[in-house]
């Protein structure tokens, strides 16, 4: 385990050493985004409406057959012993 920590440690600085010291966030400024944005509206001169009908329709939702419900049930189990699994193979690891 501590070899696991030590290799994650080792990796992360290798990485970081070959990354520059630009920061992403200084090209993607708010006053930049929304300078763009405000051109592309100088244009327009409608004003947004309401539409009252948007949201008026039933939605109708798709019920599973049983089959279906068995395999999505089966896919939850699968999932929860291979969680399970992986939670024991950790504390293996630890001790």
């Amino acid at each position: 385990m501590k070899f696991r920590i030590a290799l994650t440690a080792a990796a992360s600085l290798a990485l970081a050493a070959c990354g520059s010291s630009e920061d992403a966030s200084t090209e993607a400024e708010a006053d930049t985004v929304e300078m763009t944005a405000d051109e592309a509206l100088t244009d327009v001169e409608e004003m947004p409406v309401e539409d009252p009908a948007a949201n008026t329709a039933p939605v109708e939702m798709d019920t599973a057959s049983p089959s279906e419900e068995a395999e999505i049930q089966e896919a939850g189990d699968s999932a929860a012993d291979t969680a399970a699994a992986a939670m024991d193979a950790m504390a293996e690891d630890a001790n």
